[in-house]
């Protein structure tokens, strides 16, 4: 298998939860699809969704949440 990194689009701040309050959108080992939101980034008060863009297996996150992270780094990485 294959492993596909999951990059930023944007610089920002990373949050893998849409709320402080709620669960992560994916967790380390779940299986993901295309279209799944797999975390938040925020930029100037702005939250921009970002997909898996892929589908595969066992996802595992490089960055935790609320780290800063630059325009194509990794956030994670999907077995396909």
């Amino acid at each position: 298998m294959a492993k596909i990194e999951i990059k930023s689009p944007i610089p920002g701040t990373f949050y893998r939860k849409p709320s402080p309050d709620s669960p992560h959108f994916k967790e380390d080992g779940e299986d993901v699809a295309d279209g799944d939101v797999i975390g938040l980034v925020e930029v100037m008060k702005t939250f921009h969704e970002v997909p898996a863009g892929v589908s595969g297996k066992s996802i595992k996150f490089l960055i935790e949440d609320s780290e800063p992270i630059m325009a194509g780094q990794v956030i994670a990485e999907v077995e396909a």
